[in-house]
């Protein structure tokens, strides 16, 4: 083989090389089904529900708390009246509309 036939091959397959790599990015970057694009949805997604896990236990353990300490009569007797309706003997409920 000729000198100026192996530097003519070398010529065209550095492009070929070139648009090849390149191809090969773009369909890593976009088409993928692991691609970069996706990847970082996913880690976006990740990160919010690690935040939003942490905020839930927080409450949780919050919520625990209160359960550890219980209910005072006060406690006992404003959920009784305000998710009940409960009342007294001999008291008279007037429902929030009316008092305005």
């Amino acid at each position: 083989m000729s000198k100026k036939a192996s530097e003519s091959r070398r010529r065209f397959r550095r492009p070929i090389v070139l648009v090849a790599v390149g191809l090969l990015l773009v369909w890593l970057t976009f088409f993928d089904s692991h691609s970069f694009v996706r990847r970082a949805v996913w880690w976006q997604e990740s990160t919010e529900l690690r935040r939003e896990n942490e905020q839930l236990s927080a409450q949780i353990e919050a919520i625990e708390a209160s359960l550890e300490a219980g209910l005072t009569d006060e406690d006992v007797e404003r959920i009784a009246r305000e998710q009940y309706g409960m009342r007294r003997p001999g008291e008279t409920v007037y429902p929030e509309q009316w008092t305005e």
